[in-house]
């Protein structure tokens, strides 16, 4: 026989067996510290994620948390820790070694990493023994987490962008949707895509209030106080909704006391129950994410695809994505936050358009193309 027949030949016939070989679903670890009992966009996103993971079966999903013990349960992998007080019920692992047995056991194709601070050299270094590509998922800037912090915010930006880096430095990846470069010291390569559950939609049933509407957690760094000033500096007397929670409640309410708006301001609990939350965005006469430093901004795209105006910070990406629907201000300007509540508090529900952004942001489409773009990182 010829030899290049042979060749291909022997081409056709390992084709034929990889064929035979059924090629099981891409095995996803998300490993997330800042998961919890009351956070936002994060859970938010693992939580969809292991429901379409669950419904559809088209990747085996499994997510790795802080938890109060170790408990190992289906796809959720939750590792002993300390709880941090007035942090959200934030936990803090004791350290890299259950995380890296529990990767090690579970012999994931891509390992997500969502935060800097679980150990990530030790982690990246297991997820290599094991033939894991990992992902460096950014969700906030050095700016974002320093604002949190007690203090001036410059004083832990440069420590707080040198952990960054050394994380990054050594990930198969970095997904954001922000530029990273400052940060990270490298490109983000893959888009974080995020989206809404089917709860978040156009009710044109649902009346519209006059209130604006807060949803998040009360915290420094997302702009609360500043929202608060604002509607104390408002000609307009309008009331102030703020649904969340978070260690700056108790100054909140002292503050408004303070600016003899106490009536027009009103507090309500985090509630986890999506419909709730759809009806409540539903009613405002406008949302605001009143924060410099959002990194996206769930609440604004599920605030929009419900039909809600958004007033937001021109920094937050949310913006792009909800287009016409948002109204931006210029961080660190006042006037400029006063008069985009006011555009938004007189624009005209854009029902069609919200239905369009419900529709582009579904989760199914969201994790189909993540899942695609993670397949093309392990190939």
């Amino acid at each position: 026989m010829p030899p290049e027949l042979a060749v291909l030949e022997g081409g056709i016939a390992r084709a034929a067996r990889l064929r035979a070989v059924p090629q099981r679903p891409l095995r996803i670890a998300d490993v997330a510290l800042f998961y919890g009992e009351r956070s936002g966009g994060i859970r938010t996103y693992l939580d969809a994620k292991a429901r379409h993971a669950a419904l559809t079966g088209a990747f085996e999903h499994h997510v790795v948390i802080p938890g109060r013990r170790e408990h190992h349960v289906g796809g959720r992998h939750e590792l002993r820790s300390l709880r941090v007080v007035a942090a959200n019920g934030y936990r803090v692992p004791f350290g890299p070694g259950a995380l890296k047995t529990t990767l090690r056991e579970l012999q994931p194709d891509v390992v997500m990493l969502h935060d800097p601070f679980w150990w990530p050299v030790d982690v990246i270094a297991c997820a290599r023994e094991i033939g894991a590509r990992t992902v460096a998922v950014h969700h906030g800037t050095s700016a974002l987490e320093a604002a949190a912090l007690p203090g001036p915010s410059k004083l832990y930006v440069p420590a707080l962008r040198a952990w960054l880096r050394r994380a990054a430095r050594h990930v198969d990846a970095v997904m954001s949707n922000v530029d990273t470069m400052e940060d990270c010291g490298r490109l983000a390569t893959m888009p974080l895509r995020l989206g809404v559950d089917g709860a978040f939609r156009p009710r044109p049933e649902i009346r519209r209030g006059d209130h604006v509407l807060y949803v998040g957690r009360l915290s420094r760094e997302k702009g609360v106080v500043e929202l608060l000033e604002a509607a104390g500096r408002s000609t307009d007397p309008w009331p102030l909704r703020l649904v969340g929670s978070g260690p700056l409640e108790e100054l909140l309410r002292t503050r408004a006391h303070r600016l003899r708006i106490e009536h027009r301001v009103s507090f309500r609990p985090f509630s986890r129950d999506q419909e709730r939350l759809a009806r409540r965005y539903a009613a405002a006469r406008c949302v605001v994410l009143p924060g410099e430093h959002e990194t996206f901004g769930l609440a604004a795209l599920e605030a929009a695809a419900c039909g809600a105006p958004v007033a937001a910070c021109a920094t937050a990406p949310a913006l792009r994505a909800i287009g016409t629907l948002g109204h931006q201000f210029v961080p660190g300007d006042p006037a400029d936050l006063d008069r985009a509540i006011a555009d938004a508090r007189t624009a005209t529900r854009d029902l069609e358009a919200a239905a369009a952004l419900a529709w582009r942001h579904r989760w199914e489409r969201v994790f189909a193309a993540e899942v695609d773009a993670l397949q093309d990182l392990v190939a």
